[in-house]
């Protein structure tokens, strides 16, 4: 194990030092000469700048110097084929490379478009490795590492008490099966589902954790991303479906108990609000997620931009409520800290109540 432990950090350390020597990997760019430095603080363009996602991954500025990481852009145009660059060739959308540019205004604000021989831009297809892809890789990347050090604790120490980071994920672990996945489907039928319950726990929980990270590699808003949140509520919705058995749908198209004049035509409603909630169980996942975490990075961030917009009417003002801010701001990362985890909690807790719901018996 020790062994087994060392040769891990050794590998992480190498692929972080091939990581960071690329020479295309840390770009520093001054701001273009033609940028207008004092233009007006806009709270909305910063906070929605901060949640959404990029095609770099910023690290600081410092003064009038950008520092970021760039990212493979991945695309397909129609002209040209595959296209394969950094993103660092675009230099934050103020030049064109191959035909290809960053746009910030417009419809196609923040899209890569390709500019046509006759001046029309196309958006291409784009499968590139933005900051949230990027992001999501790094988590992964933490989960299975979690998981088979876990598992080959679980192995080489057979019976004994935990120790190390066993110690510390096995009440987790335990909490999912014992308060989450027996209460909701059942001791004879909780273990099928365990493997996706427990991931998609960490999941969320270590993307949201990452999220509250300002710097890197934290910082990115992966669960506020409407795309991953229906990602991970379409695996619920399809493994509630697929694990379905008679007594569900049974319930769903006939409706035991439910008036005769309510299941048939003119007036079947109850069959076709039973379908309907069929669709918006997942819906609901999708949503609570994504503006639960959506919201709290928003909030945030409000609070840091009143210090701007105070500033700009008077510096000693800007000054003095950036006190009142920075509380708030401390007040809020401690209470995204539990929400981090609760949001995480409610996702399984829902999912694991919809597949008790598939599979119940009938007693």
């Amino acid at each position: 194990m020790i062994r087994s432990g060392v040769k891990t950090k050794i590998g992480i350390g190498i692929l972080f030092l091939l990581f960071f020597s690329h020479p295309y990997l840390l770009s520093a760019e001054p701001k273009p000469p033609n940028e207008n430095v004092h233009k007006k603080f806009n709270p909305g363009e910063f906070i929605f700048d901060h949640i959404g996602d990029s095609y770099e991954w910023n690290i600081i500025e410092i003064f009038e110097t950008k520092i970021s990481i760039p990212l493979p852009v991945i695309l397909y145009s129609k002209q040209q084929g595959l296209i394969t660059f950094w993103s660092s060739e675009l230099h934050h959308g103020e030049y064109v490379y191959k035909g290809f540019k960053l746009e910030l205004e417009g419809v196609n604000k923040d899209k890569i478009v390709e500019i046509m021989p006759d001046g029309t831009e196309v958006v291409p297809f784009d499968i590139s490795i933005t900051k949230n892809i990027a992001a999501l890789f790094f988590s992964i990347f933490i989960i299975l590492w979690l998981f088979i050090a876990i598992g080959n604790s679980y192995k080489s120490r057979g019976n004994k008490a935990p120790k190390g980071i066993q110690s510390w994920l096995e009440p987790v672990i335990l909490f999912v099966r014992d308060d989450i996945a027996r209460p909701s489907i059942g001791d004879k039928k909780y273990e099928k589902f365990m493997p996706f319950l427990l991931t998609v726990f960490f999941f969320i929980w270590i993307n949201n954790m990452l999220g509250l990270i300002p710097i890197f590699p934290g910082g990115a808003n992966v669960t506020g991303n409407i795309a991953v949140t229906m990602v991970l509520a379409l695996f619920t919705f399809i493994l509630t479906t697929i694990n379905g058995n008679k007594i569900y749908w049974k319930h769903i198209v006939n409706m035991p108990g439910v008036p005769i004049w309510l299941k048939v035509p003119p007036l079947a409603i109850m069959p076709i609000v039973e379908m309907i909630g069929v669709f918006t169980k997942p819906f609901v996942l999708m949503i609570r997620l994504f503006a639960n975490i959506t919201a709290g990075h928003i909030i945030g961030l409000g609070f840091l931009s009143l210090i701007f917009l105070f500033g700009e009417m008077n510096h000693a003002l800007g000054y003095g409520f950036s006190i009142v801010s920075v509380f708030f701001i401390i007040f809020m990362t401690l209470l995204e800290l539990l929400v981090a985890f609760i949001q995480a909690y409610v996702f399984t807790f829902l999912s694991a109540l919809y597949f008790g719901m598939a599979v119940e018996e009938h007693h």
